[in-house]
């Protein structure tokens, strides 16, 4: 049997490695490293694929955000909404804007943002929600976008996870996930469903004028060389890095087929036992089974018996990789403690922190592995 990784990008990179190599040639044969047409040629397949009018390459998925809050106009103590259980760099971007951060709670069985606190959250001062698509799974953007327009907030999703994953609304129409508010913004960073080999990312709009704004600001706030007419900074996705993603963005589709699959043996593996809870699709308007909400990215489940910290041990005395997203909430993050910020209103989160694990999770999977990780997390917590 393979070794069993998180992301088993050599694996992935050997089947196309051929492609891949033979792309980064043709940037090394013509020296055009930055913005080269690799670039502008994965940025039209890029929104070909997302159905999205405008994408704007850039260094990575942190930058993204910061661009997507700068070129929307955010000044000092505006307030952003976003989700407690995350990764930081959501929270980061807002502090180095010097907007005030707004943390909510989340969802139990989903992860994402949860839509009461979400509401109770807004003030005056309230300009933006950042939902996040946690592990892959679209955030309630039915409700989100409801909340946005009843009070005139602007909607930034936080797609650094869920790149191919598509919402359905209520009304039947599917978006992709990252262009359905204001902005959306991703990275591609290598264990990303869609990655490439070091540092990158992208905003994504259907709005011309912020599109606009955004292209200067990612490029020292230029649109003419050496005039610079608005405030910028250097954030720009390199034709080795777009060479990749050009490669592999075909074959994004076939990824997220081959994680859910992974994530229906782990599912099916799990059904009986009353001591992990699975992931659930819930957040848009699908049957569960049918559902292209969720493209997993990870595979995270909840352990109810106060076992999780003895289970990623010995999972790791097994061989078996696996990680625990995320320890820290963000309130309680040395960096983001803040008096306004009460225990009572972080319930979901606070559990979660203790419950959560997360599972091998990539294209790579085979049933070999698959076995071998359900059978021994199922004969620990019999």
């Amino acid at each position: 049997m393979k070794k069993i990784h998180m992301v088993d990008l050599q694996s992935q990179y050997q089947k196309i490695k051929e492609t891949v190599d033979q792309s980064i040639k043709e940037v090394l044969n013509s020296s055009a490293y930055i913005n080269g047409p690799q670039v502008k040629e994965f940025q039209a397949d890029l929104e070909k694929y997302l159905d999205v009018k405008h994408v704007i390459p850039c260094a990575n998925g942190t930058d993204a955000l910061q661009i997507a809050m700068m070129g929307l106009g955010l000044q000092p103590g505006d307030e952003v909404i976003t989700a407690d259980f995350t990764f930081a760099a959501t929270v980061e971007v807002i502090g180095l804007l010097q907007l005030t951060p707004v943390l909510v709670d989340v969802d139990a069985d989903t992860f994402n943002i949860n839509i009461d606190a979400l509401k109770k959250a807004i003030t005056p001062k309230t300009k933006a929600i950042v939902p996040v698509h946690l592990f892959g799974q679209v955030a309630n953007m039915d409700a989100i976008m409801q909340i946005a327009k009843e009070h005139h907030l602007f909607v930034i999703e936080d797609n650094a996870q869920a790149i191919g994953a598509t919402y359905t609304f209520k009304d039947g129409t599917k978006k992709k996930a990252g262009t359905i508010g204001n902005v959306g913004t991703t990275s591609f960073f290598p264990s990303k469903n869609l990655g490439c080999y070091g540092d990158g990312g992208a905003i994504f709009t259907n709005d011309d004028d912020l599109a606009h704004t955004i292209r200067g600001i990612v490029n020292h706030g230029m649109y003419k060389r050496y005039y610079h007419d608005v405030v910028g900074v250097n954030s720009r996705l390199d034709s080795m890095q777009a060479a990749v993603l050009k490669v592999k963005l075909p074959l994004l589709d076939s990824y997220c087929d081959a994680r859910r699959n992974a994530a229906k043996f782990y599912n099916n593996a799990f059904v009986n036992n009353s001591n992990i809870i699975t992931p659930t699709t819930s957040s848009c308007n699908q049957i569960c089974d049918q559902c292209d909400c969720h493209v997993f990215h990870q595979y995270t489940i909840q352990i109810t018996n106060g076992k999780r910290d003895d289970l990623h041990q010995h999972l790791l005395d097994k061989g078996i990789a696996n990680a625990i997203y995320y320890p820290v909430p963000l309130h309680q993050q040395k960096a983001y403690k803040d008096t306004r910020y009460k225990e009572e209103d972080f319930k979901v989160t606070n559990k979660l922190i203790d419950t959560v694990i997360s599972l091998p999770m990539h294209t790579e999977l085979d049933n070999e592995q698959l076995t071998f990780i359900t059978e021994t997390i199922t004969n620990f917590l019999k």
